[in-house]
């Protein structure tokens, strides 16, 4: 006798397929955090790795059932997890997302549509051109027509930011600042474009004169390529400045604010994006300042006709006859074929909790990062290396060698203790703590300048 296949998570019985595995997850997901007990496993790779290990064969001869291998293996992922929703989690760009954005996930993968044609995605690719021309309104207020790709992120944002200008203007030369993302090196090479004049950033800003000066000797069409939230210090470049330099030298500006986008949700602190709509294009994360699982990017254009040069055609999927029929195209919406509706958590999030909600955890956290940079200048031994401009705080003990510093992370890594990253400024290695969680407390604060103490007097 045939056997019967196992249930689907979409139609009208996937709900009642969905609700015990979903209890099974929950559960496994708390047992996991437990054992961990702490913002990361104790004992570093090989323990992690034996514990892993241990589960046994990936692919059994014979399953063992949808509940245990929920059970095993998610309880398991839990236990070894960097877990973000640990204040002592504080490394990277790396953001607790927030239970209602999850809880859309997991809509749109029991809904599963594909963002590549209308016939697998009608409402959704309806709800993605709403919530992509919101967005792309915040970066570009002023703009007759602007427009937004949903990306993976800032990586895939900026390369497309690439494309488009090769696109208008031929061989485009980019010019970054020594503090951009490492993301335009790699697009240039990917498009065949020559690779990035970089111009040095003492301060750890593009300076306008600097930028002037390389502008200046820089031939053929150009695109610069200023940052709004470096990933060092999460400083941002004297955009207006930049702006005017662009105008004086013919040159095209492009934004990377993938990481201090969202402060444009925050009526206390969106004045430090000024000049961000005299940008071409614009890199915004919300898997970043925005909470949302990853991936949530964004390419917003001031200008929705730019991406015209990203059409495509497929008969199978958008066949000219359909689209003059009135079916929407979508392939031109991204590089990417088929691609799952990660639209539909950041929609979720925008409609619960509206301009003013985000706006407040971006406020919690930048304040959360003046508090600790207080702590550390009230802390003899800890240096700070300056007050914060968005959530990243770098510092280190005072009399402590480069060497030194980079062991005091590794040892609370090791230990489970805190996830701290690290950060080359001034020719120095620092210590760099990114404050994403809006739960963190003083007292979170506090135990982690204890525990770097700690470690520097071992």
């Amino acid at each position: 006798m045939r056997a019967e296949p196992p249930p689907l998570a979409g139609g009208t019985p996937g709900a009642d397929a969905l609700r015990p595995l979903l209890h099974t997850v929950l559960d496994a997901l708390r047992t996991g955090a437990d054992e961990r007990g702490g913002p990361l496993p104790a004992g570093g790779p090989e323990t992690v790795a034996a514990r892993m290990g241990a589960l046994g064969a990936v692919l059994p001869e014979t399953g063992t059932g949808p509940h245990e291998a929920l059970r095993s293996l998610v309880r398991a992922l839990a236990a070894g997890a960097a877990d973000p929703a640990h204040p002592l989690c504080a490394a990277h760009l790396h953001t607790p997302p927030l239970a209602l954005a999850a809880a859309a996930d997991l809509a749109a993968s029991a809904l599963n549509p594909s963002m590549d044609s209308w016939d697998q995605a009608p409402a959704a690719s309806d709800l993605e051109t709403r919530v992509t021309a919101a967005l792309a309104a915040e970066a570009f207020p002023a703009a007759r027509h602007p427009d937004a790709l949903v990306t993976t992120g800032g990586t895939e944002s900026n390369q497309l930011a690439l494309l488009l200008a090769r696109e208008r203007h031929g061989p485009v030369r980019t010019v970054v600042g020594a503090n951009a993302h490492h993301s335009f090196h790699r697009a240039a090479w990917l498009l065949g474009l020559p690779a990035p004049v970089t111009v040095p950033t003492p301060r750890g800003v593009l300076e306008p004169a600097a930028l002037a000066e390389a502008l200046a000797r820089t031939e053929g069409p150009v695109l610069v390529a200023a940052t709004a939230g470096t990933t060092d210090e999460g400083l941002i470049d004297p955009l207006p400045e930049l702006a005017e330099a662009c105008a004086a030298h013919g040159a095209e500006l492009h934004v990377d604010a993938a990481y201090g986008g969202p402060v444009l949700l925050s009526r206390t602190h969106r004045h430090l994006l000024d000049g961000l709509d005299r940008a071409r294009t614009v890199t915004v994360d919300l898997h970043k300042l925005g909470w949302q699982p990853a991936a949530a990017g964004l390419l917003a254009v001031r200008e929705a006709a730019d991406l015209a040069v990203l059409g495509h055609t497929a008969d199978y999927l958008n066949a000219d006859d359909d689209t003059e029929a009135g079916l929407p195209d979508l392939l031109g919406r991204s590089l990417r074929t088929t691609r799952r509706p990660d639209v539909l958590k950041t929609a979720v999030t925008l409609r619960a909790l509206g301009r003013s909600g985000l706006g407040a955890l971006v406020d919690t956290c930048m304040s959360l990062a003046q508090d600790l940079a207080d702590l550390v200048e009230k802390t003899p031994g800890l240096d700070l290396r300056a007050r914060p401009t968005l959530t990243t705080v770098l510092f280190r003990p005072a009399e402590a060698d480069d060497e030194a510093v980079a062991a005091i992370r590794r040892t609370l890594l090791a230990e489970g203790r805190a996830v701290l990253g690290r950060a080359e400024a001034d020719g120095r290695l620092w210590l760099k703590a990114t404050l994403l969680n809006p739960h963190a407390t003083p007292g979170d604060l506090a135990q982690l300048i204890t525990l770097v103490e700690g470690s520097a007097h071992r």
